[in-house]
């Protein structure tokens, strides 16, 4: 009766043991181990041994085939992460109506006052010199001074004074008086457009950032609407056009390489364990049951 016992049982134990011994084996030794200046096979394990090599073709892989434009554009433009993100600027939106802070306050949360006052300054700059440009443009004051002639025309005709023709003697003025307004308009505003604009941005500014975040999305629901459209528009653009250059850039697969090669054993070790514990068990207890029928059949031979 023992004899038909101890060979299943041996068979387990064996199996059990070998299987147990070589997935430690595929970690353990970290390092090659040498006996009176002889290199112990097998060491260090296999997956010290073959860590450089590991990490290179994992990192291929996931860039190529886990990681790629297509996966990334199949996931980050689908229907459930636009509307996630939809969700999230609404969400936003609702949070932000409710809010009494300022928009100099708000933005204090995310920026220093340093930063907040060189971005206003740069804002403002840059609009004070694009308006101011196009004020000192030679042909503005030409055309103002032209509407003005066509008006002061306009009113003559429609008068007393134009009945009795006063408009045919004024025509006759008018390339003369012309040229000289519009010499005197574009002369005040080479002086003065830049400060007057300047003084103007700069007070708007200051309302505009003095404005609350409730304030700022109140009443106006149709251009929040316009702005997450443009939000989303602006989102599908970048992945759609930029991704690839992005991931270039990235280079996701060197990265991958760099960690793990930079990874201690002992975690990567930590690491498969815990990812691939019920898996690497079974394979024992396999080992277990294989040995069991092995023993099982010898016993019985």
């Amino acid at each position: 009766m023992y004899h038909y016992l101890i060979g299943p049982a041996v068979g387990a134990a064996i199996g059990y043991f070998t299987n147990y011994v070589a997935i430690r084996m595929l970690f353990r030794p970290h390092e090659a181990k040498y006996f009176l200046g002889f290199h112990i096979p097998f060491t260090p394990g296999i997956i010290p041994k073959e860590k450089m090599r590991l990490a290179s073709s994992i990192g291929k892989a996931v860039s190529e085939n886990l990681m790629n434009r297509e996966v990334l554009e199949k996931s980050l433009l689908s229907d459930e992460m636009l509307a996630k993100i939809g969700d999230a600027i609404d969400e936003f939106v609702s949070t932000q109506s409710k809010n009494d802070e300022t928009i100099e306050q708000f933005a204090g949360h995310y920026l220093t006052a340093d930063d907040i006052a060189a971005m206003r300054q740069d804002v403002t700059s840059g609009i004070v010199k694009m308006i101011t440009g196009k004020l000192q443009d030679s042909s503005l004051g030409g055309n103002i001074a032209h509407m003005a002639t066509e008006h002061a025309m306009n009113k003559t005709r429609n008068s007393l004074a134009g009945r009795l023709g006063a408009d045919m003697l004024l025509q006759t003025l008018v390339q003369p008086i012309e040229k000289i307004m519009a010499k005197h308009i574009n002369e005040i505003l080479q002086s003065n457009s830049r400060q007057m604009v300047e003084h103007i941005v700069i007070e708007e500014s200051d309302h505009l950032m003095g404005l609350t975040m409730k304030e700022l999305t109140e009443g106006h629901k149709e251009q929040v609407e316009q702005i997450k459209g443009g939000i989303l528009n602006a989102y599908r653009v970048i992945i759609t056009e930029h991704l690839p250059r992005i991931l270039q850039d990235i280079d996701i697969s060197a990265i991958i390489e760099q960690r793990i090669n930079e990874m201690d054993m002992d975690e990567a070790e930590a690491i498969i364990l815990d990812v691939m514990k019920k898996e690497l068990r079974a394979i024992v207890w396999l080992g277990a049951l294989l040995g069991c029928i092995m023993g099982t059949i010898t016993s019985l031979v």
